[in-house]
């Protein structure tokens, strides 16, 4: 192949076989400069074959330098392949969290195979959740105390403002009163719903999880007698844990509440699912912590799913998908997992969503 003189022995035909694999992967000659890289490496780089032709590899990244003396040490034969994992910094955009394995072919020059670390990428998404959640937390905390303090003062104003009222003028102007009262009131009841996971203790006592998932099912099918079927599909293995069986209660509740309503149009129809599913999942990271088990629980819904607008932010204070949503069921949900040592997430398309959480088994 032309412009790649180390590896010109090698048919074309040879080379085009790499771009099936998954793996980024790139061909460079002895001086560093790339000859080749497969589809996967256009991908992983977001540059095309023909820029990255004739590029010097140490070029392509910041902090090359690592990368580079894995490079030397192949050429000189002192391994038969070299791994390591790299964070490999590019200019303006995200590092790339990568398995590298560079091996020396004879005379030609380098085969460096990179593969994007999942696990890595997964931890660092996690500790920017858990550091948000903790700056969210403080802030809601703040503010709420912040409005509560005149709140009692806006409404006892109210009060003795309708007491002095001229009885001429009571029906009329005592209305008025009234929407200062039930104003407060209303934002009263939101302060105090930001303000209850910071209050409420945290009550531990031995939790099974499908004696969790049977209370939900009877009250959401209690909420929603027709058109709404509650699929059950547990792992019985799972053992019991230690936990707060309420909170656990209240934010598998709060999951499927906001399933049951985004499923309205299904479930006047007749077709609105709704799943829980529990497994154990092994070997698991969560908050930076390995643990050998782990519940894995599954709420999935079969709804139009989450709008991309909000998918990134549901998880925060006050944001709702649905008009009139108070936007903190969710918030809610993360806080009590997060006291229990656990981790959210959600996946979401169309005809799809799952809210999956994650804790720690004994």
């Amino acid at each position: 192949m032309s412009g790649a003189p180390g590896f010109a022995q090698y048919a074309p035909e040879s080379l085009g076989a790499l771009d099936l694999l998954a793996s980024a992967v790139l061909l460079v000659d002895p001086t560093g400069m790339i000859t080749w890289a497969n589809a996967a490496a256009e991908h992983l780089l977001d540059s095309s074959l023909k820029a990255l032709q004739r590029q010097q590899l140490d070029a392509l990244f910041q902090n090359a330098e690592e990368l580079m003396s894995l490079c030397s040490q192949a050429l000189a034969h002192k391994y038969a392949d070299l791994r390591q994992d790299l964070a490999l910094e590019r200019s303006g955009r995200e590092p790339l969290h990568v398995h590298s394995i560079v091996s020396a072919v004879d005379d030609a020059g380098l085969v460096i195979e990179l593969r994007e670390n999942v696990q890595q990428l997964k931890l660092d998404r996690e500790e920017r959740i858990l550091d948000q959640s903790q700056v969210n937390k403080e802030l809601v905390r703040n503010l709420a105390h912040e409005i509560k303090n005149p709140l009692g003062g806006i409404r006892g104003a109210a009060q003795l403002l309708e007491l002095e009222l001229p009885p001429l003028h009571l029906t009329q102007l005592r209305e008025y009163t009234q929407v200062i009262i039930k104003e407060a009131d209303r934002l009263q009841t939101l302060v105090d719903r930001l303000l209850a996971p910071h209050r409420r203790p945290h009550i531990v006592g031995d939790v099974n999880i499908h004696e969790v998932c049977e209370r939900v099912r009877s009250l959401m099918l209690a909420e929603f007698p027709n058109g709404l079927n509650i699929k059950r599909d547990y792992d019985a293995s799972i053992p019991e844990f230690r936990g707060d069986k309420e909170q656990l209660i209240q934010t598998v509740l709060n999951i499927a509440h906001n399933a049951a309503q985004a499923l309205s149009a299904q479930i006047a129809a007749g077709d609105a699912q709704l799943i829980f599913k529990t497994r154990v999942a092994r070997q698991v990271t969560l908050a930076k912590v390995r643990y050998g088990l782990a519940l894995d629980l599954h709420i999935i819904d079969n709804g139009p799913g989450i709008s991309p607008l909000i998918r990134d932010r549901i998880f925060y204070p006050l944001v709702s998908g649905r008009e009139g949503g108070s936007g903190l069921g969710l918030t809610l949900a993360q806080t009590f997992v997060q006291q229990h040592m656990g981790v959210i997430e959600c996946e979401s398309r169309p005809g799809f969503t799952d809210f999956r959480i994650l804790l720690p088994l004994p």
